[in-house]
C-alpha cells in the first residue's frame, strides 16, 4: 500500500511544439547530429498511429503512458519522440528503464539505428558506472552532447545508479519500459523526481490487482493518452499479423484435483476470516499470507501433468514443423518435492529425445551471446524450435520468425496476449 507520497517538486517545464505540424513528407529533422546524437533513420517512414501517440505526447507537454500492444512499435515511437526533443529543446540526456537484461540488448539495437551510443548500465557495476560519471561530467562540461543510458529495474534501485541521478540535467527523458513494473512501491521511489519529461511504455499498464500501483504510476508518468492502440487494432492495421487460437484442453490428474480443492479452501478460510474479524476487502495481492498459496495453486495448475500427454500427442503428427516456441510454466512438476522436475526440462525431452524434434532451451540463465546464437539458429532453421521460460511476459524475445506457438503454460494475466 502506498501510506506516503514523495514531496511534489517544481519541475523544469519546456515549450513543446507539436511535430509534424508543417512535414510534407520524409523526416522532420532539418540538421545532421553528431555521432551519439539522437537522428531518425533516413528509411523510416512512421506508421499514422505512432506519429499520432507522439503527438498526443507532445500535446501533453510531455508526460503521459503510451498503450500500445505489443510488437506495434513503442520503442521506434519513443526513440522518435527523443528525437524530436533534441531538435526543438536540445535533449540531453535519454534514460530508458526495463524490466529484463534482453530487453536492454534489444534498445541497444534499435537506439544504434537512430545514432545513440547507449550505455549498457546492468549487472556488474564496475561495467558502467565510471562510463555514466564520466558521460555525464562531460555533458556539464560542454564537451560532449548526448548521453543514452539503458538500465534494468533492478540496477535503478541500487546505490549505484541511484547516486547518479543527481547528475541528470533537466533537460532528460526517462522511457519506463513494460512500465506496469515499475508500480511496484520500491522501484516507483526511486523513479528520479527531478526528471520532468516522462514517458510509460505498456501493452497492459493497469497493474493486476493493484489500483495503488496503478495509480501510482501514472501519477508519476501521466495517464493513459487516448486513443489507445489495442491488439485488434494492430492486427486490421497490419502492424501485427493474424493469427489463430486453438486451445487444448486437459484435466488434472486425481492427484492434482485434491491438492487444488485443498490449496482452495485454504485460500477461502483465510478470506473469509479477515473479513469476518477484520472487515477487511482488500485486494488478493495485499494479503502477504495468501500470496504463497496463490502462486502454488497457479504453478499447479501450469504444471499438470495431462499437458504432457497432450503436447506428445500433437507433435508425433508435427514432427517436421519448424519455427516454433514452445512456452512453459515455470512452476514444478512435482509440486511442493525438492528434487522436482520442471515441465521445461520434461518438454525439452519428450520433444528431443522421444521425438527427435531439435530443439534447445531458452530461460532467464541463458547467456546474452547464447540468446543470440539461439536466434540465428531458429530463424535459420538449423534449429526447429524452442522450449522457453517467461520470455513473452513483457516485451518479446526478437524472435520474428516465430510461426507457431504452443502455450503450455497457465496464462494468470493479460500480459502474455
Amino acid at each position: 500500500m502506498y501510506l506516503t507520497r514523495n514531496p511534489v517538486q517544481q519541475l523544469p517545464s519546456f515549450r513543446l511544439k507539436l511535430p509534424f505540424a508543417k512535414e510534407s513528407k520524409g523526416s522532420y529533422q532539418t540538421q545532421q547530429p553528431l555521432p551519439g546524437c539522437p537522428r531518425l533513420p533516413p528509411s523510416l517512414q512512421l506508421r499514422q498511429y505512432q506519429r499520432q501517440a507522439i503527438t498526443n505526447w507532445f500535446s501533453n507537454n510531455g508526460r503521459g503512458t503510451l498503450k500500445m500492444a505489443t510488437g506495434s512499435g513503442k520503442t521506434i515511437t519513443a526513440l522518435a519522440i527523443a528525437c524530436e526533443l533534441y531538435q526543438q529543446i536540445n535533449l540531453q540526456v535519454l534514460l530508458v528503464v526495463c524490466p529484463y537484461r534482453h530487453l536492454v540488448t534489444q534498445w541497444a539495437r534499435e537506439c544504434e539505428k537512430f545514432n545513440l551510443q547507449p550505455i549498457l548500465a546492468f549487472e556488474n557495476l564496475r561495467t558502467w558506472q565510471s562510463q555514466l560519471s564520466t558521460q555525464l561530467y562531460n555533458l556539464r562540461s560542454g564537451s560532449q552532447q548526448f548521453v543514452t543510458v539503458i538500465t534494468t529495474n533492478s540496477t535503478l534501485i541500487g546505490d549505484g545508479f541511484q547516486s547518479q541521478l543527481k547528475y541528470f540535467p533537466a533537460k532528460t527523458l526517462i522511457i519506463g519500459d513494460e512500465a506496469h513494473n515499475l508500480g511496484a512501491p520500491k522501484l516507483e521511489e526511486s523513479l528520479p523526481r527531478r526528471v520532468g519529461l516522462r514517458l510509460a511504455l505498456s501493452a497492459t499498464p493497469e497493474r493486476y490487482f493493484d489500483d495503488c500501483g496503478t495509480q501510482s504510476l501514472f501519477d508519476y508518468f501521466g495517464s493513459v493518452l487516448q486513443p489507445e492502440f489495442t491488439l485488434k487494432d494492430a492486427i486490421s492495421q497490419s502492424a501485427l499479423v493474424h493469427y489463430l487460437y486453438y486451445p487444448i484442453l486437459v484435466e488434472l490428474t486425481e492427484t492434482e484435483s485434491i491438492a487444488y480443492l485443498k490449496l482452495t479452501k485454504k485460500i477461502g478460510r483465510s478470506l473469509l476470516y479477515r473479513q469476518r474479524e477484520h472487515g477487511e476487502t482488500k485486494i488478493f495481492e495485499d494479503h502477504e499470507d495468501l500470496k504463497p498459496l496463490l502462486m502454488q495453486r497457479a504453478r499447479l495448475i501450469g504444471a499438470a501433468e495431462n499437458k504432457l500427454n497432450a503436447l506428445r500427442d500433437l507433435m508425433v503428427t508435427r514432427r517436421e514443423t519448424t519455427h516454433t516456441l514452445f512456452y512453459c510454466s515455470d512452476g514444478s512438476q512435482e509440486i511442493g518435492q525438492r528434487s522436482s522436475l520442471r515441465q521445461l526440462k520434461a518438454v525439452a525431452k519428450i520433444l528431443g529425445v522421444e521425438l527427435g524434434y531439435k530443439v534447445s532451451t531458452y530461460t532467464a540463465h541463458t547467456s546474452l551471446d547464447e540468446r543470440e546464437n539461439l536466434r540465428r539458429q531458429f530463424e535459420s532453421g538449423g534449429l526447429q524450435g524452442l522450449v522457453a521460460i517467461r520470455c513473452l511476459d513483457e516485451s518479446p524475445v526478437d524472435l520474428t520468425a516465430i510461426a507457431f506457438i504452443l502455450l503450455c503454460s497457465f496464462v494468470l494475466t493479460l500480459e502474455l496476449f
